[in-house]
């Protein structure tokens, strides 16, 4: 604040006219679209709002500090300092937090004027502004989640199903990063995929960074889960992925789960219904047979993972889809894409004992 007194010719006693200090600046965290990473948040860390300007003479109080806007990625948590606490979540496009409030400015000394005291000189400082220190996670938002163990085929699946193009190659943890893509099974409806890096054992435990790729998948409402189709038992490569799902502490277990035996294109007829039959055991519910490499099935186990996302939807209506929370990916956006996959005729057919049949098999 100010301490200042009229001065005037002809005004004997003016009186006090100091006027207040302005407040600083807050600081105010905004969700957007067009952001799907925290890179920048690397290499500056430090954010200050402006402070607020001096009181002046004739009453006049000072200018406002300006806001500091810090835009970050939907899916963002703002995590305290432990990286345990989480202070808020930004799940929404638009979604706007004032994180942090500047100070109030100090009172000028016409603000301790009184019949007994008319010529103050007392003039405060302004209060100190909030700050903190603090770490930002982010949690991808999508649909559905693609997991399984590595090379399984997940982001050979991503690619055939949507336009994303993620890395692709014939040896464990090609995929070292999340990837998003959108797919559709015609007309509006949308929905975003999630690829995250293949599971080991002992991922829940931070095992190949796998409790941090875990952590993407938490949002989603369903799981499909890719199982190799070449491995020599289908039954436990299934397992040892649903154990690090049960023992990861963030509710993964209970979420609907679509499974699939990928990279069938690779085996015989006999090979693909003795494999099924396996793992249709050790999961007890129906598996989708599937090649990403050809598109055989993958419009089968897509319209499984519609079908949950719709009765989600229609459970939880007030939480947005993901698909509409991104927006539309463009193309040449790495990770980011939409596409359509086209409502043609069945590729596999269930038999009379209940096996599935692929018509066109290699031999």
């Amino acid at each position: 604040g100010s301490c200042s007194f009229r001065r005037e010719r002809f005004i004997e006693f003016g009186g006090p006219d100091g006027g207040d200090g302005g407040r600083g600046g807050d600081v105010v965290i905004e969700a957007v679209a067009n952001l799907n990473t925290l890179i920048d948040y690397r290499y500056q860390q430090h954010f200050k709002a402006e402070r607020g300007r001096h009181g002046a003479g004739r009453n006049m109080t000072g200018a406002k500090g300006d806001d500091v806007h810090l835009k970050v990625p939907i899916g963002t948590q703002i995590m305290d300092e432990d990286k345990e606490t989480v202070l808020a979540d930004l799940t929404a496009a638009g979604q706007r937090i004032v994180f942090l409030r500047g100070g109030d400015g100090g009172f000028g000394n016409s603000h301790y004027k009184t019949s007994t005291n008319q010529a103050p000189r007392r003039a405060d400082e302004g209060w100190p502004g909030q700050e903190a220190w603090v770490w930002l996670r982010l949690k991808l938002i999508a649909d559905a989640g693609l997991v399984g163990l590595p090379n399984a085929g997940k982001s050979t699946f991503l690619a055939a199903v949507t336009r994303a193009r993620p890395k692709i190659a014939d040896y464990p943890f090609t995929t070292l990063h999340p990837n998003l893509g959108v797919a559709s099974m015609g007309g509006e409806d949308e929905v975003v995929l999630a690829d995250i890096p293949g599971l080991i054992e002992g991922a829940h435990e931070g095992a190949g960074i796998g409790d941090r790729f875990l952590g993407h998948i938490e949002r989603c409402r369903v799981l499909l889960h890719l199982v190799d189709g070449t491995a020599d038992d289908v039954a436990d490569s299934y397992a040892i992925v649903r154990h690090e799902l049960e023992a990861y502490d963030g509710g993964l277990e209970d979420k609907p789960e679509v499974v699939a035996l990928n990279k069938c294109d690779a085996l015989t007829a006999e090979d693909i219904k003795t494999k099924l039959e396996a793992l249709e055991e050790a999961c007890g519910q129906t598996v989708y047979p599937l090649s990403g490499v050809s598109g055989i099935g993958t419009r089968d186990a897509l319209a499984a993972l519609f079908g949950h996302i719709r009765a989600a939807r229609a459970a939880d209506p007030e939480v947005p889809a993901a698909s509409s929370a991104f927006g539309h990916g463009k193309r040449g956006t790495p990770g980011f894409a939409s596409s359509t996959v086209e409502d043609d005729e069945d590729d596999w057919g269930r038999n009379a004992d209940g096996s599935w049949s692929p018509l066109d098999t290699k031999e």
